[in-house]
């Protein structure tokens, strides 16, 4: 009997999953469709350069995942089931402050963190968490029942669990185990269709339509699956010449000249989806909701925390001189600030110790013993540099695209103070530590400039981006 490893498992379950959220959302199928029809074009008009960042077996076959949960305990659950795929939680996000409209939600990112598991197969899911204790969403009577009705569900069975817990123990599952559980893992996150109690939704909706998918019902269900393009741009216009409305720009860094950085988003608009309601009569009958969405998403290089900081600056500019009414769209303005602040070269990232990067001795290269800069091995032709992709996710972006699929701001009373959540709050939630994504980018390269030295029998300066504190 053949034995599956945890990357086969997580290979199996991002396939089941896309295969079920095809059949349950069809435009995804068509967004599947188009991305690769992207991707083949991309291929062919840039040659070789094309997988740069990433071969066009890992790109067709890359996901990622979006899913929600409500409280602390379906959340340590959800990270067991995931670890048995040999994804793990990195980064911290709060979309409560990241977003204009009302998201109470904090999230991580469940992924593989080796560099070699990520290129076997680099699922990851977006993980959202209701923060049901804040008072500027819900009040006390309405956290109270809250509460109570998300401690009364049961969305993680024992059987999966135990599934999960073995898998993890054994490094992967026998053929008869990984189908049960791969079987039971998705199921998990199937659309159910049990009546929705309308009154409790509806008065959840009016707050946030994220906290109504979340608390509103008594299962999660996959938010979105995200497949990965090389020409984002492509496929916006694409996917409107076939009719579907997408949403109304793309979240994240502009299209411009230079590298691409960080991670460009998109998606086509949520579509209204009926589903089966027990209203305040007692009758049950079909309503529709509109929460599910298709996304999709071009990554870049990642940047260092050097790189961030101006990342965020120049956000921020952006943002300054669009209400200053210095172009009509984000876009336009965006380039143009892009174009006065950012090295237009993978060399200039590397020189000013933006973005991260894997170097590699040219095949047949050899040099004479001593202490050399990288850059001076790369100029000469001796050492090969790869930049390193962008594995984690935008705050920004991520609450940019949940605020463009929902039909309503929400409310939320500032009056209030804010319950405190971070990186250490959410590490004991999930019962594991949450890795930082720079130090995880850190040790890549410091791990490549070490075999660099080793194999070439010499010193090497460490790069600006490794010199960081």
């Amino acid at each position: 009997m053949a034995f599956n490893e945890t990357w086969q498992l997580r290979a199996r379950f991002a396939k089941s999953l896309s295969d079920m959220y095809g059949e349950e959302v069809p435009a995804y199928t068509t967004l599947v469709e188009v991305s690769e029809e992207v991707n083949k074009r991309y291929m062919e008009k840039m040659g070789a350069s094309a997988e740069r960042l990433g071969s066009i077996e890992r790109v067709t076959a890359e996901r990622h995942g979006a899913i929600r949960v409500g409280s602390p305990r379906e959340m340590g659950q959800v990270a067991q089931v995931f670890a048995a795929f040999g994804m793990y939680p990195v980064g911290f996000y709060d979309l409560r402050e990241a977003a204009k409209s009302s998201v109470p939600v904090v999230s991580t990112a469940f992924r593989p963190t080796d560099k070699q598991e990520l290129a076997k197969n680099p699922f990851r899911v977006f993980t959202s968490m209701l923060a049901t204790d804040d008072p500027r969403f819900f009040p006390d009577d309405l956290q109270k029942r809250l509460h109570e009705f998300i401690a009364s569900r049961t969305i993680f069975g024992e059987e999966l669990l135990e599934m999960a817990a073995k898998a993890q123990e054994q490094g992967g599952l026998d053929d008869v185990d990984a189908d049960k559980f791969i079987e039971l893992a998705t199921a998990a996150f199937k659309l159910n269709d049990e009546p929705i109690d309308d009154e409790w939704y509806r008065e959840l909706e009016a707050i946030s339509a994220v906290a109504s998918d979340i608390g509103g019902v008594r299962y999660t269900h996959i938010n979105h699956l995200t497949p990965r393009v090389l020409d984002i741009d492509d496929l916006y216009s694409s996917m409107e010449s076939r009719g579907i409305t997408m949403i109304d720009e793309i979240q994240g860094p502009p299209a411009w000249k230079g590298p691409d950085i960080l991670l460009r988003q998109t998606s086509f608009r949520a579509l209204d989806e009926e589903r089966i309601f027990r209203f305040a009569d007692g009758s049950v009958g079909p309503g529709a909701l509109r929460v599910r969405f298709g996304e999709v998403e071009q990554r870049g290089i990642a940047l260092s925390p050097k790189g961030r900081e101006l990342y965020d600056a120049l956000i921020a500019e952006t943002d300054k001189r669009l209400q200053a009414g210095e172009a009509p769209t984000r876009v336009e303005v965006a380039r143009k600030v892009w174009e006065e602040n950012l090295p237009d070269s993978e060399q200039g990232l590397r020189e000013q110790g933006l973005a991260y990067f894997t170097y590699e001795v040219a095949r047949g290269a050899t040099v004479e013993p001593g202490t050399y800069k990288v850059e001076e091995l790369i100029a000469e032709g001796i050492v090969i540099a790869e930049p390193i992709v962008y594995e984690d996710f935008l705050p920004r972006s991520a609450a940019g695209i949940f605020q463009s699929n929902l039909k309503e701001a929400g409310t939320r009373d500032n009056e209030q103070q804010g319950t405190d959540y971070d990186i250490e709050t959410m590490s004991k939630i999930v019962g594991r530590e949450i890795k930082e994504p720079f130090e995880l980018y850190r040790a890549q390269e410091e791990a490549s400039l070490e075999e660099l030295a080793t194999n070439l029998k010499i010193t090497v300066q460490p790069t600006a981006a490794v010199a960081q504190a």
